[in-house]
């Protein structure tokens, strides 16, 4: 197992109910079962391998190894080349369906040339390394079982016990394969039943292929997006149709700090822009199903409304620490939860009117509580906008009124009075849109920095961030307004190093951009959008085309990339960079055939 480990070096599996990391090396370090945000039976990823892991790999010296991902799938396959021949190793989960009680990984040794002499190591370990279970051996399997968690693995290749853990050794010929099933089960229920895993990856690979053929988006772009768009699918969950904001936690947004944070839940900020993600790319059932999750989140009454949720719309996410975790490359803590779920964030309320709205406007079906909680929405706007909150970032520390989250207010009053105007739905327009001024000019009075001749971070601040950008894609001002062209010029020149585009300055004035935490890769997106928007266009493809080239091997992001290091930093894959790089490509595609105003990333046409 590596000792420095790299966040490019992962690949990931999944079935829209769990997600694997693999390495280059064909090690599973990460893999919790059976949710998203279940205990970790393999957490290697945040310690080592007493924390469990799960290796196969050849014997002998690897001469060379490449891996991908079969065409349209999120099929993992790893090549490895020895003096003797060659091997795949194929990763994958099969998909669940109504029913289901049991969650599958299968790994399949190919060979492809000569005879490769492999091995296999496993140490099971249960809540995030801390238990090590009950093993036992039988005949083509072997059971670990800890509390209410079972693991049976099943294959035909002889597993012994060694030092806590499960070993064996095998070889492989041209034309063989040897396969593993890997089943986890509640451990006070039956034996869950074996599943042919040729058939398993045969049904597996038609199923992604003929999803992601339904993908509608301009050929030069295809690619990218729909590796983006697997990727936000296998993050979401099949049966609520929550989406996960990463399939990890803790994993350091700046090397060798603490900003190590859970991942594993659902952010209402993320609904306006997975939606014009999906319903741009042709995927009207996801986006629906996404709409009906944040409609369902939103009930309760909106002063309850919180920025995230578990993946079924849990309310009550408590972070603590797990202190036998050493942290990727030493980083810690390590956290479980999210603390951020207390925080009062007034951005969310615009987000979620403008996601809602976007349904609308592309005529997903309707739903008949949705004016309803839009209204209710609205009644506690009104009251609540001039309040201080945390801001997009989730800071913690002193709350203040953040110019982009107040703006935010302006679009969920802006949405409310365009479905009066263009969907007969019944408000007291004129209120709302006296309010709507209100707010304007409020935020174009405090928010603006007169002898900076820009936007700023909060009212009486002086420095800029990068969620400004959001200003003109949320029509709240046009990017070809003096004030916003100096913002974003501003932007470019105070926020960005390399062109990589940086939230904030650091609150610890001694400390560079360089030093501290990775440049945002959605804002990197955001950029692009803007510079589109201002008619840039060379500029703004050539800016998308550097930042695709920071994905890994696989076409997979994280939430940060260090642009003096060169390597992606935080929790991976991080799906509010794919809906970016997804949104940011169809505005490209757009402006290719001359259309010049892209569709906004909020629904407000």
């Amino acid at each position: 197992m590596q000792k420095n480990k790299k966040i490019e070096d992962y690949g990931f599996i999944g079935n829209m109910q769990t997600t694997a990391l693999i390495d280059r090396h064909g090690c599973m370090e990460w893999l919790c079962m059976p949710r998203f945000d279940s205990d970790a039976c393999f957490a290697a990823l945040l310690g080592d391998e007493e924390n469990g892991y799960w290796q196969i790999a050849p014997r002998d010296s690897v001469r060379s190894q490449r891996r991908h991902y079969r065409e349209d799938t999120l099929i993992l396959e790893t090549h490895f080349t020895t003096d003797s021949g060659e091997v795949a190793v194929i990763d994958f989960m099969p998909l669940m369906g109504e029913g289901d009680t049991t969650v599958d990984v299968v790994r399949i040794v190919k060979g492809l040339r000569g005879q490769v002499a492999m091995q296999t190591h496993i140490a099971f370990r249960f809540f995030y390394g801390q238990i090590i279970p009950w093993v036992r051996h039988y005949e083509n399997e072997v059971v670990a079982i800890a509390g209410p968690d079972a693991i049976h693995l099943r294959t035909p290749i002889a597993l012994h016990g060694k030092n806590m853990q499960t070993t064996g050794t095998f070889t492989v010929n041209k034309g063989e394969s040897a396969a593993f099933v890997l089943t986890w089960s509640s451990s006070f229920k039956n034996k869950p039943l074996f599943r042919d895993p040729q058939a398993l990856l045969e049904k597996t690979e038609r199923w992604w292929q003929d999803w992601s053929c339904q993908c509608q988006v301009d050929t030069p772009f295809r690619e990218p997006v729909v590796r983006s768009l697997i990727t936000l699918k296998a993050l979401t969950n099949w049966e609520t149709g929550g989406m996960v904001g990463a399939a990890t936690t803790s994993l350091p947004e700046k090397i060798g700090g603490e900003a190590n944070w859970d991942y594993r839940y659902t952010w209402l900020r993320d609904a306006t822009f997975t939606l014009h993600a999906l319903l741009a790319s042709g995927y009207r059932a996801e986006a629906y199903a996404w709409r009906q999750w944040l409609l369902r989140a939103a009930a309760g009454g909106p002063e309850k409304l919180q920025p995230l949720y578990g993946i079924a719309g849990e309310r009550w996410l408590p972070e603590y620490e797990l202190d036998w975790l050493s942290g990727f490359n030493g980083c810690r803590p390590v956290r479980i939860g999210n603390g951020a779920f207390k925080q009062q964030q007034l951005d969310i309320y615009g987000e979620v009117m403008d996601g809602l709205h976007s349904g609308r406007v592309h005529n997903l079906e309707p739903d008949e509580d949705m004016w309803r909680i839009q209204c209710l929405l609205m009644e506690f706007i009104e009251q609540h906008w001039q309040e201080t909150g945390a801001s997009l970032w989730e800071l913690r520390g002193e709350t203040r009124r953040y110019t982009y989250s107040v703006a935010m207010c302006w679009v969920a009053v802006d949405r409310a009075i365009k479905a009066v105007e263009n969907f007969d739905l019944e408000g007291d327009v004129e209120h709302w849109r006296e309010l709507r001024q209100r707010i304007h000019d409020e935020v174009c009075e405090k928010g603006y920095h007169q002898e900076r001749g820009t936007f700023v971070q909060y009212y009486g601040a002086e420095d800029l961030d990068a969620s400004l950008l959001l200003l003109p894609l949320t029509g709240f001002i046009s990017a070809k307004d003096p004030r916003m062209t100096r913002t974003i010029e501003a932007i470019q020149r105070e926020l960005t190093y390399d062109d990589f585009v940086y939230r904030f300055k650091s609150q610890d004035k001694q400390e560079t951009l360089i030093e501290g935490e990775g440049a945002f890769l959605v804002c990197c997106f955001w950029l692009v959008d803007n510079l589109i928007l201002l008619e840039r266009l060379e500029e703004a493809e050539a800016l998308f085309n550097k930042f695709l080239a920071i994905r890994n091997d696989l076409g997979l992001l994280s939430e940060e990339y260090h642009p003096v290091k060169r390597c992606l930093l935080g929790n991976v894959p991080q799906a509010f960079s794919h809906v970016g790089l997804i949104n940011s490509a169809h505005s490209l595609a757009k402006a290719r055939r001359g259309i010049k105003e892209p569709v906004s990333r909020c629904g407000g046409q």
